[in-house]
Order: C-alpha cells, then sequence, then structure tokens
C-alpha cells in the first residue's frame, strides 16, 4: 500500500470528531487509524466509536483523542503473514502493520469482511416491518411531480422508492406498508409490474393526514418495533445497528440523525459590551445533528396519533417528549444521508449513485 492509499486510513489525533467522520466516509471500511505527531500509532477509531462519543456527550465537540481506542489491533511487519490469524482471533476486520518504530506501513483487511457482513446482512430484519409514507404531493420537486408521484422519481434509472424498498430488502425485510394517496395508482401499477421478493400492503389516504396520520389506517397489530421513513431519502447505514441500538437503549423513538456540516460564507464577528470585537473567525463551520426522516418507533405509539387529521411524525416525537416517554436519537455521518426533496439535493443523489457510491 503506497503513502496515498495509506492516508486514506490514517488520521492525527488532534483533528476534530467531525473531519473523522469525512476520512471514514471516503475510505468505506468503517474506521481510521490515529497517529500523532510523530506519525506513530496511538490509537483507531471506529464509526461505532465515533457513535457512542456523540451519544454521550449530546455533540460532536472534542478530537479524536476524546473517543478513540488507546489500544489499537497491529502487528510488526515481521509478523505481517500473521495478520490474518490475529485479526481472527481478535474478530476484527483489519490490522495495521507497523514497524519497530510504531509508524504504520501497511494497513490489512480481512477479504472475506465485506461478503461476511452481506450475508448476514440478508436476514438481519427478516421480521421487521417497514412503514413508507408515500403520499405526499412532492411540491418541492413540481412540475416534476406534475407528471410522475414523488416516489417513481428515478434518481439514476430506478424510482426512488423502488431503491428504498430494496436497500431494506437487503437487511431482509419482506413486509412493506406503503401509505398512498397522489397519484397513488401510478404507484401500485408500477410495483405489480417489476418482479419483487417482498410483499406490499398499500394504505390508502382518502385526504391528507401528514406524515404520521396514516399510519392509524394500519389495521394490522404490531408486536416488535417498527422502521417508519419517508420516501424521498436514501440512507446508508447499517440498519441492524439502527433497531438494535433502538431496543438495547430502551427507546421509545429513535430518529435516525445524520450531520450537516454549514459553512457560513463570511467573516463572523465576535464581540463583547459595548460593541468591543474580541476575534474574527473567517468563514467558520457549524455542525449540526438534523432529522432524516426515518425513525424507529415502538407500536403502542400509534395509538397516540389522532384518525382522520394531519399528524406529522415531529407531532408524534413531541407528544412522546411531553408525557416523558424516551426519545433517542442515532447518529449517521453527513455522507450516509441522501434527500431528495429538493432540485440541488436531488441531482447530488444521482451524482452519488452514478459515481457507484449507492445500491
Amino acid at each position: 500500500m503506497n503513502s496515498e492509499e495509506l492516508s486514506k486510513y490514517k488520521c492525527n489525533n488532534n483533528v476534530s470528531i467531525v473531519d473523522a467522520m469525512k476520512s471514514i466516509d471516503k475510505n468505506a471500511c468503517g474506521l481510521v487509524y490515529i497517529v500523532n505527531s510523530e506519525d506513530k500509532l496511538v490509537g483507531c477509531l471506529t464509526d461505532g466509536d465515533i457513535r457512542r462519543w456523540i451519544i454521550t456527550s449530546g455533540g460532536v465537540a472534542g478530537t479524536v483523542s476524546d473517543a478513540m481506542n488507546h489500544n489499537p489491533k497491529y502487528v510488526f511487519q515481521s509478523e505481517a503473514k500473521e495478520g490474518l490469524k490475529r485479526m481472527n482471533e481478535e474478530r476484527v476486520h483489519s490490522i495495521a502493520v507497523v514497524n519497530d518504530h510504531m509508524m504504520i506501513l501497511d494497513v490489512i483487511f480481512l477479504e472475506s469482511y465485506k461478503k461476511l457482513k452481506q450475508e448476514i446482512s440478508r436476514s438481519a430484519l427478516k421480521d421487521t416491518v417497514v412503514i413508507v409514507m408515500a403520499g405526499g404531493e412532492g411540491t418541492r420537486l413540481f412540475p416534476y411531480t406534475k407528471i410522475l408521484p414523488k416516489p417513481l422519481i428515478p434518481i439514476g434509472d430506478v424510482p426512488i422508492l423502488e431503491r428504498i424498498l430494496n436497500r431494506f430488502s437487503n437487511f431482509g425485510v419482506t413486509d412493506f406498508y406503503l401509505t398512498v394517496n397522489y397519484k397513488k395508482e401510478m404507484i401500485k401499477s408500477y410495483f405489480s409490474e417489476i418482479i419483487h421478493s417482498y410483499d406490499i400492503h398499500y394504505v390508502d389516504e382518502d385526504k391528507p393526514l401528514g406524515t404520521a396520520g396514516s399510519i392509524r389506517l394500519i389495521k394490522k397489530k404490531f408486536d416488535r418495533p417498527v422502521i417508519v421513513t419517508n420516501c424521498d431519502i436514501l440512507i446508508e447505514a447499517d440498519y441492524e445497528k439502527i433497531l438494535n441500538y433502538h431496543i438495547d437503549s430502551s427507546n421509545d423513538i429513535t430518529i435516525v440523525s445524520s450531520l450537516k456540516n454549514t459553512i457560513i460564507p463570511y467573516g463572523v464577528i465576535h464581540t463583547r459590551a459595548e460593541g468591543i470585537v474580541e476575534c474574527m473567525e473567517e468563514k467558520p463551520q457549524l455542525s449540526h445533528f438534523i432529522n432524516t426522516g426515518m425513525y424507529v418507533i415502538n407500536p403502542e405509539l400509534f395509538k397516540w396519533i389522532p384518525q382522520g387529521i394531519i399528524f406529522h411524525m415531529t407531532d408524534l416525537v413531541n407528544k412522546v417528549m411531553v408525557n416523558k416517554k424516551k426519545v433517542g436519537m442515532f447518529p449517521i455521518s453527513e455522507k450516509s444521508f441522501l434527500d431528495m426533496g429538493q432540485f440541488e439535493e436531488m441531482k447530488k443523489m444521482e451524482e452519488r449513485i452514478n459515481g457507484g457510491y449507492v445500491q
């Protein structure tokens, strides 16, 4: 592995959590190895470490040193041939190869890791129901939605809704409920004519009921957490981890939240009393977690949704919090969230997919 390739898997110990998330996004391997100012290995940081840090601390402030594992897995160059054995013993999918000065020379990956991960994921959610809110008019995408309902707008050569269902299907989901209203016959007709391995149950709205109201139209009673998602987003994350986090945390609702980095395109002035300027910050970056529109919900909360009126998921979340129930969030990186709700975002989604990042 040359130095340019190796740099994808290394991160300095004084960089921010946000920058580390970007590095992990770029290498698509779920981790980075942490080095100090002398380029010596001092730790390892996985996407799971970052998620635990964010949940524990309540934000992304801090450096990688705050969140990293200080005992990274490694082998010396003279032992490199033992790397595969060590990975199997340690139950990890990668290991760093270092010299006598603890400088990273290579990173070895378990060749079967991705294949194994895919095989495991194909049955991970086999008993989980997914509800997709697909009834909106998609006014932000007019005039496209004057011709097609938003769920059938193609991203690349595949409609966004089909991409969503396929993604869940890859994790073993076989049972989908689609709440439909606007141009619903087109949606039903499309899925009746393609081959798919899952069951689709249509929930017909006679009038708009918001992003949660139509859930009350579902007659079936569920006995385990249900995933609810908008029809205009793609989440590139491990859905099994999201569901397990919801269950292990004893949440009533879990909101899948994406990091959003916003650069202020001006110099920001910081002042104190009497208009005295303390400092100026050129084009600062603000980092926040935003609601992606994907949730895991305990089904007993569905009865909290009023019947026959417009009621949104945000209304349900607020109602749950007011009643002292537990609402948690599962953080994902900015690159893991794709939104087609507006033209510019739709173009970005197409570019990502055409570049081969999303299946």
